[in-house]
């Protein structure tokens, strides 16, 4: 529940102070501060806390405040009280009647409903007699709270009142029930308390309202009033009788009266009351008025004045009644829409109100407040179609009315509401202070012209008649109050009060200045000594005041008050201790007074025997409070320095802090800390001497934390850690340490022992390789954990790799030895960085290694050794976690070079012709081997080559041939020679360097007939150094001689070209190809060849540069047709036949194999791949390919299971054909790797115990 906000209160929190008009400047006494809290069934039912001390709760509707209702007889104005509470003026216990004619019948003795709040059940018989401890009791209580008895249901009030003339702050005030139960906690629905000051008659009076109480409110109940060592209490009863059914009646009036103060149930009706009541009353000789129909039929403007009318309080729950009954609308007969309820405008602003009518033809009139409205600058009226607009302009406070409009017989109405702005202070008022007789003129700016505001003297408006000392003028925006001639009256706070905010300022009126001749003196009077106080002052007629401490000194058996003349003076024959203070000689009329100190001295004195401690020592735990209390005695009170060392412990210490109060000084530490050890010095001084005394403090904690853990060593799943103790144990010995860790991308931290470690190292286990961990550290001593270390440094658990394996000596000469190995079988999380490699002299135990970086590959040369030596090898594997264990040669190595014969390695495509195109670069590489290093040669065809032609380049194990750029004068056979001493090895690498060809040499037309040409051509002169692989042959009509393509890749020297056209010429040409493609140039034939028509004598064609041969066709006699060959076309078609059958295959596991056929039909056969007879369909693992007859089957990445009997078959029309072979898959895998892949089990299953039956036979 938010905080109830404060009344009257300054920005500073401090409780505003206001002067009331007689008090001749004099301020108050603070006002009561009582925090009082709703109960929890309030705040559930959304209910607001009760005004206390000046505080409000936040309003659940601000829009609508409503008024406080409070059972007082009248209510002060704020000026005169300055409180907005209500100020009761009776004085004893005060009884509300119900709203209404009835009275409620009580709900018996059982208890409320979980709802209602109950004041308990009062205090017990036995405890009355039991003493409470309260503080010695005082006459505080001016007025106290009587006994009183009431009916169920009812409201009652108890009243204290307290004077504070004497009083300097606030007295505290607490109701209780019984004995304990506090009623500052029950306030709310049923209960207030509240609280108002009297500035004029100096009484705070504190009220206690129960409303509609019930049976178990009964009980004693009591009121302490508490000031600083001032107590009173009274206690008195509450009689709660059951109430008397008697006659009732209901009506709408005595509903809506309010049943409580504020709250959010206020204006409901109580239809649980309402049922209760069970006999009639009897019928009033008045008239019943039905208010809801009055109010119905009502204007909204005139709801109030009903409500007045008729007794109605809670106009608000009239209103939220009214509002839920559902309202009958009539269809208007004139209007097609209406007025809005209601229209609000800004001051000045425009207002649109916009009405539509049915009939447009309809008469229509505009009124204000009943009075008809004519059209001018200010009201405008505006028709659009069925719409008849009026137009307000520059709306001021006097068009905030209520307006209808009249089509005819029909009205409909609304009210405008116009906001009027805030008028606001611009330039405050300034305080003026003068003295008796001048003139006085206060000034203040607003922020509008022309704007109403009121002038204020002590909370009461400023009276401006004709006949009044006061004036007002204003000019603009500025606002005068004058005042000409001045007097010591016209003392008080003025202010402006405007619309949007308030100004004030003091004025203050003097007398005529006053003149000491002989002022008060400061004395220092030894305890019992006569005291006299002595000065002189014009006027000499002027009486005066003494005051000792702002009290008032009366005259008495030892005080003597002497005036004569301008003398004044004070005699006391014995001082004493009470005497000591400031005192004061008050002029009467005057503000100045004479003031002197007195001082009584007595020597100071600390009193540390009731500590009761021993060696004055004090021990406390770190965040506790330490409050120490030391009695001290000295007059004047002496002043008290709390020191720790060389720094003074201050009243204003926000921690820690030293308090004085009269006869004894206390040193408050709020949290201890382990820097408020050490010792303490007190220091008492007065005019009468000084004292000191020393207190030791120990405050034990808990330790520090220790420094960040170190990991030292790290294992595959552990790691050795230590630490430092903490440099501070928190004044108490280490009991032992608790260690955590957690994983570094983690927040989440496990502690890893129970029991207290009390040595300081610990090695974890049980880690997860590669993952990086961070371990902390608390130490524990008697006052309890500390907090934790700073992590340590990441580390990762790793292990170092197993050791290499295959160590083997690769290469030995004079000097060197060259080992290979291979990686180790394990590596671990943390990888491998690289390997060092180490020898020793056999005989020896001195290892040396030869590398000083890590090396990544597995091969290593050490070099530098003395030839003859016999010398041992290792290698360790290097990784985050370290070496690994040793591979070391099972023998010693002689560092003495072996002769090795020299051997060519041919590569594979180098064992066959070496084919280039010209102009292509040539590099090729051949290795060799050989110790020590061998000497190559080169030659061709026998002769040494050329450098400038051939680039050659020679390695201790290859050799390279370089021809940037081939010409055909580079193919021939290379003959490469190794020789090692007396050894040698030769290799021939055959290179050809080919080109395009040339064209055919000649092409003829051996013969014509029908549409067919019959041609003859040689090869050519020049193959291009790589054989004739086709030709192709194109045709051209003469008359166009756009060639065409007949045929292209054909491998004969001669052919029939079909399909002529009968009645054209052709020429015919032809290009040769070779690997490197066709040919640049084509040779044509030199004649063409006419295709003529059957029936044309051939002397018809003479002219024709070719004539068929007499084989060809013969020459009827005149008139006779051609005779034709017939040819019979060739039947090509046959049944599938398999031309390369397949072969068994082995394959290695993972890498991809293939099988190779080829077939041969006519039609196209169907190509079908079948696996241990069962045809293979969509399977992603196996690719087919069929091009010109050779079948291809390629199986992705084979394993184990893949091997089996494959079968190629190929079907067509005229039969069908099968091959069959045998794969084998070497590499097998294991049971896990299968499941991966996919494999069904039952194929697992299969392949496993095949597998097992292989290694047995083997």
């Amino acid at each position: 529940m938010p905080e109830p906000t404060k009344k009257d209160e300054t920005p500073n929190g401090q409780p505003e102070e206001s002067v009331a008009p007689d008090s001749n400047g004099a301020l108050p006494l603070p006002e009561i501060s009582l925090e009082v809290s709703p109960p929890p069934e309030a705040v559930a039912e959304g209910q607001e806390p009760v005004e206390t001390d000046g505080k409000q709760p936040e309003p659940a509707e601000p829009a609508e405040p409503e008024p406080v209702q409070a059972v007082v007889a009248q209510e002060p104005s704020p000026a005169e009280n300055g409180s907005n509470q209500p100020q009761p003026v009776e004085v004893g216990v005060k009884e509300q009647a119900e709203s209404s004619n009835t009275t409620e019948k009580g709900e018996g003795p059982c208890s409320p409903p979980p709802h209602v709040w109950s004041l308990g059940d009062g205090q017990a018989p036995e405890d009355l007699d039991k003493p409470i401890d309260t503080p010695p009791r005082s006459t505080l209580l001016i007025e106290s709270p009587q006994s009183a008895s009431m009916a169920v249901g009812g409201d009652i009030s108890f009243v204290a009142k307290v004077e504070a003339k004497d009083l300097l702050r606030k007295p505290t005030v607490k109701w209780f029930k019984g004995k304990w139960m506090d009623l500052a906690s029950k306030t709310g629905k049923h209960l207030q308390l509240k609280e108002t000051f009297d500035r004029q008659t100096k009484i705070h009076t504190f009220e206690m309202h129960i409303i509609k109480a019930k049976e178990n409110y009964a009980g004693n109940y009591r009121c302490e009033v508490t000031y600083k060592d001032k107590f009173d209490s009274c206690s008195f009863d509450l009689e709660v009788k059951e109430a008397e059914t008697g006659s009732q009646n209901i009506d709408i009036r005595s509903a809506f009266k309010r049943s409580s103060e504020g709250q959010e149930d206020a204006g409901e009706l109580d239809f649980s009351g309402l049922l209760k009541h069970r006999e009639p009353k009897q019928q009033d000789d008045a008239p019943d008025v039905d208010v809801w129909e009055i109010l119905k039929n009502a204007r909204p403007d005139q709801y109030e004045k009903i409500a007045f009318m008729y007794g109605i309080t809670d106009l608000r729950g009239l209103l939220r009644r009214m509002k839920k009954i559902p309202k009958e609308e009539k269809k208007s007969e004139a209007f097609a829409k209406k007025l809005e309820p209601a229209y609000q405008v800004d001051k000045g602003g425009k207002i649109r109100l916009v009405v539509d009518l049915a009939d447009p033809t309809v008469e229509l009139k505009w009124y204000k407040n009943g009075q008809e409205i004519r059209p001018s600058p200010k009201y405008i009226f505006e028709h659009k179609g069925t719409q008849r607009i009026m137009v307000i302009n520059n709306c001021s406070m006097n068009d905030d009315a209520a307006y209808s409009v009249a089509a005819g017989d029909e009205k409909c109405a609304t009210e405008l509401f116009v906001k009027e702005l805030p008028v606001k202070i611009v330039k405050g008022i300034e305080p003026v202070k003068t003295t008796v007789n001048e003139r006085i003129e206060l000034e203040c700016e607003v922020s509008e012209e022309g704007a109403q505001v009121k002038w204020m003297k002590n909370g009461v408006e400023v009276p401006t008649g004709v006949r009044s000392r006061y004036r007002v003028k204003s000019e603009g925006t500025k606002h005068f109050l004058v005042i000409d001639d001045a007097s010591r009256e016209d003392t008080g706070t003025y202010s402006l009060m405007a619309s949007g905010g308030t100004s004030e300022a003091h004025v203050k009126v003097d007398l005529k200045p006053l003149k000491i001749y002989q002022d008060l003196q400061d004395m220092t009077v030894k305890l019992g000594q006569p005291l006299k106080l002595h000065c002189e002052i014009y006027p000499g007629n002027v009486p005066g005041r003494w005051y000792r401490n702002g009290q008032l000194i009366q005259p008495n058996d030892r005080i003597t008050i002497i005036h004569r003349n301008k003398v004044h003076r004070l005699e006391i024959e014995a001082s004493s201790l009470h005497d000591a203070g400031d005192y004061t000689f008050v002029p009467e009329g005057y503000s100045q007074s004479l003031s002197a100190k007195i001082h009584i001295i007595d020597p100071p004195r600390v009193h540390l025997d009731s500590l009761n401690f021993p060696d004055n020592m004090v021990t406390i735990v770190a965040g506790n409070k330490l409050r120490l209390e030391i009695p001290i005695s000295g007059e004047p009170a002496p002043r008290v320095v709390w020191m720790k060392g060389e720094r003074v412990i201050l009243e204003s210490g926000h921690r820690v802090r030293a308090e004085t109060y009269g006869d004894q000084t206390s040193l408050t530490i709020d949290i201890t800390e382990r820097e408020d050890s050490g010792n303490y010095k007190i220091v008492l001084q007065n005019e009468a001497g000084e004292a000191t005394a020393s207190v030791k403090i120990k405050v034990v904690d808990i330790p520090d934390p220790p420094e960040a853990p170190l990991v030292p060593v790290v294992g595959g799943d552990w790691c050795s850690m230590t630490w430092e103790p903490p440099k501070y144990d928190g004044g108490s010995p280490i009991l032992g340490y608790f260690i955590e860790r957690k994983k570094k991308q983690s927040s989440r931290w496990m502690r890893l022992n129970f029991d207290l470690i009390k040595e300081t190292s610990f090695e974890p286990k049980k880690m997860i390789e590669g993952v990086p961990y961070e371990v902390r550290i608390f130490a524990v001593n008697a006052i309890g954990v500390s907090k934790p270390s700073e992590p340590s440094k990441a580390f990762t658990p790793l292990a170092v790799t197993s050791e290499p394996t295959m160590l083997v000596v690769d290469d030995v000469t004079d000097t060197t030895v060259t080992v290979k190995w291979r990686p180790p079988e394990t590596i671990g999380a943390a990888g491998l960085d690289g390997y060092i490699v180490e020898y020793c002299i056999e005989g020896a135990n001195d290892w040396v290694v030869s590398n000083t970086e890590l090396t990544e590959k597995t091969k290593y040369t050490i070099t530098g050794l003395t030839p003859g030596s016999k010398i041992l090898v290792r290698v360790r594997a290097i990784n985050a976690a370290g070496a690994s264990p040793p591979r070391t040669l099972q023998h010693s190595v002689l560092v003495k070079e072996v002769i090795e014969p020299p051997k060519i390695r041919v590569p594979r495509h180098l064992k066959q012709t070496y084919t280039r195109r010209v102009g292509e670069a040539v590099n090729l590489v051949v290795p060799f081997m050989g110790k020590p290093r061998p000497k190559v040669t080169w030659l061709k065809e026998g002769n040494p080559i050329e450098p400038t032609h051939v680039s050659i380049r020679n390695t201790d194990c290859d050799s390279i041939i370089f021809i940037r750029k081939a010409e055909r004068s580079h193919s021939g056979k290379y003959e490469m020679t190794v020789q090692v001493e007396n050894h040698v090895d030769t290799a021939i690498i055959d290179i050809q360097i080919v080109d395009l060809p040339g064209p055919p040499q000649c092409v003829t037309i051996e013969d014509v007939w029908g549409g067919n040409v019959a041609l003859v051509w040689t090869p050519p002169k020049d193959n291009g150094n790589s054989p004739i692989t086709g030709y192709t042959i194109q045709k051209a009509d003469k008359k166009t001689m756009e060639w065409f393509t007949c045929i292209e890749h054909y491998h004969r020297t001669c052919i029939t070209i079909t399909e002529l056209v009968v009645g054209n010429e052709y020429f015919f040409r032809m290009y040769s190809e070779n690997m490197c493609g066709l040919s640049e140039a084509a040779t044509q034939t030199k004649k063409s060849a006419l295709i003529v028509k059957e029936g044309i004598s051939p002397h018809d064609t003479a002219q024709h540069q070719y004539h068929a041969q007499p084989h060809s066709f013969t020459l009827p006699p005149t008139g006779m047709q051609m005779k034709t060959h017939e040819f019979n076309d060739r039947d090509f078609k046959e049944a599938p036949k398999f031309t390369q059958p397949l072969i068994n295959t082995f394959a290695i596991a993972g890498y991809n194999a293939t099988l190779n056929c080829s077939v041969r039909a006519n039609p196209r056969p169907k190509v079908i791949w079948m696996k241990n007879k069962i045809a293979i369909l969509d399977d992603p693992r196996y690719r087919m390919f069929s091009n010109q007859g050779v079948c291809t089957l390629e199986i992705r990445k084979p394993s184990p299971y893949d091997g089996g009997m494959y079968t190629c078959k190929a079907i067509n029309d005229l039969g069908e054909a099968q091959v069959d072979c045998k794969l084998e898959v070497k590499g097998g895998f294991t049971f896990y790797e299968l499941m991966q892949r996919g494999v069904p089990l039952h194929l697992i299953d299969k392949y496993m115990n095949e597998h097992k039956i292989v290694e047995q036979e083997k």
